[in-house]
């Protein structure tokens, strides 16, 4: 059985699925050679990562891929790709352009294309197989119109589907898509389990047409530098894991160095000779390649790997790296001084979990439970502002101000005294104010005090407690407003001085 036609075989009248005795009937200098579907996969992997060249979205097109997982043609063979080229094509002058310069490329290759452009995945599929020569690009919200005279074989239906509908007289795309939805959806539904689900010639079209999602599942990238270590004898053994882990950091440490590059995301992969395999992460706060230290991070996680009758093979994959220059050692150890968080991070992130451990970097806003956010630690982005002669701010600020109720002496004063969480606070000395003003886009929610401009006071209790407390709004004008409507402003707490 052909499997696969080039464009002269094609064009003597060969296709695929056609018997082999019956096509060397036709053309009896037929040059045939076996087909070999698993080394076609991967070839087929191999070339989807290197069309990354041309968008970061690649996959590889099949019966039971993104678009087959749900009622693909029976005996559909893995013979495509799927580029997700959305914001890609100006790159390279345009989407016939890129398509030219795809083709190109891969007539550099030795390799034969036919290119389909739509905005679906399912109607460039069809294009692509289906559409003649200089028709296979379907305009900007022309889908229906490129795919009306295309056979209902385009749609990758069932066989029985695409016989059925022929059966009824319906033999192109567009006699089918002009049927009203429910006739359609009731003749085929029983062919899907009773249900307008997966498979169904209304879903198919649904997808063609962009009213159903298809999502492209692109291919992950390679990981940057990886190590593998096989066993002549499978492990069962703790120590021998770690013996092999130790070995396989070596290894991975020494290809970094090759390649200028630091890891900073890890897998550790353990292959059991019954066919299972385990996969342990960790990542890395700096870009490293010590390998001690990554030997440290795995070793907590080797403990949990059941290794069953055995391990017979294990991995280490760089997943994620980035450039590191070499470092100089010091001649002596031992000596005092700051030294790199990095390890002691990783150590407690290993231990922690992912997200345990962060950092804080600035944020521009004048509002102070605006101006810091978490960020995950690594190299340090922005630097934090010189900000001289800025008072002090609290040890500890609140995420979002608590309310609180005041008394002051005169109107823009500062409070005598404040009620907070029930308790009565009178104040023995105070220091301020310091004016905020928000930032221009703010503006005001009800019960929030991001939209009016602020005064904070430090002010200290008769029993030595510091807080930091402001008023949003002034007297003069109505920005805030309690809750019997009346034009005073409100005062809150934002954060404590011990």
């Amino acid at each position: 059985m052909l499997t696969a036609v080039n464009r002269q075989a094609r064009a003597e009248g060969l296709a695929p699925g056609m018997r082999l005795a019956d096509a060397r009937a036709l053309l009896p200098r037929l040059a045939a050679a076996e087909a070999r579907p698993a080394e076609d996969r991967r070839a087929l992997a191999r070339l989807a990562l290197w069309c990354n060249r041309f968008t970061p979205c690649c996959a590889v097109d099949s019966g039971d891929g993104p678009l087959g997982a749900e009622g693909g043609a029976e005996g559909e063979a893995e013979n495509g790709l799927l580029l997700d080229i959305a914001g890609c094509a100006h790159l390279f002058g345009g989407e016939a352009a890129m398509a030219a310069a795809v083709e190109a490329r891969l007539a550099d290759l030795g390799i034969e294309a036919q290119i389909g452009l739509a905005d679906t995945p399912a109607a460039a599929w069809a294009l692509a197989r289906f559409g003649r020569d200089g028709r296979r690009r379907a305009a900007p919200g022309a889908t229906l119109a490129a795919l009306a005279p295309l056979p209902v074989e385009a749609l990758r239906i069932a066989p029985g589907d695409a016989r059925l509908l022929r059966r009824l007289g319906l033999t192109t795309i567009g006699a089918a898509a002009a049927l009203p939805r429910a006739a359609l959806a009731r003749r085929f539904r029983g062919r899907a389990g009773g249900q307008e689900g997966s498979g169904t010639v209304l879903q198919r079209l649904d997808r063609a047409l962009g009213r159903r999602p298809d999502p492209v599942a692109s291919l992950p990238p390679p990981p940057a530098c990886l190590a593998r270590l096989a066993f002549a004898e499978p492990l069962v053994d703790l120590a021998g894991l770690e013996a092999a882990l130790a070995r396989l950091a070596d290894d991975l440490c020494a290809a970094l160095e090759r390649a200028g590059l630091g890891a900073r995301e890890l897998m550790l992969l353990f292959c059991r000779v019954d066919g299972a395999a385990a996969a342990r992460r960790v990542s890395t706060a700096r870009a490293t390649r010590d390998a001690a230290h990554l030997a440290r991070l795995f070793a907590g996680k080797v403990e949990t790997v059941d290794p069953g009758f055995g391990i017979d093979a294990m991995a280490l994959h760089a997943v994620r790296a980035e450039p590191l220059s070499p470092a100089q050692f010091r001649l002596v150890e031992g000596g005092r001084g700051g030294g790199d968080p990095g390890p002691l991070i990783d150590r407690l992130q290993a231990r922690l979990g992912e997200g345990s451990v962060f950092r804080l970097e600035p944020v521009e806003s004048h509002l102070p439970e605006r101006a810091e956010r978490r960020a995950e630690p690594g190299p340090e982005g922005n630097p934090w502002p010189a900000r001289p002669g800025l008072p002090q701010r609290p040890f500890r600020l609140f995420d979002r101000p608590e309310p609180v109720e005041a008394v002051a002496e005169v109107p823009d004063g500062p409070p005598v005294l404040f009620v907070w969480r029930r308790l009565r606070r009178r104040i023995a000395r105070a220091e301020g104010p310091e004016r905020i003003e928000p930032e221009w886009w703010a503006q005001w929610q009800t019960g929030v005090p991001e939209g009016a401009p602020r005064d904070y006071y430090c002010v200290e209790d008769a029993e030595g407690r510091r807080y930091w407390l402001f008023r949003a709004g002034l007297y003069r004008d109505g920005l805030c407003r309690d809750a019997g409507g009346r034009g005073t402003p409100r005062w809150y707490i934002h954060g404590l001085y011990g």
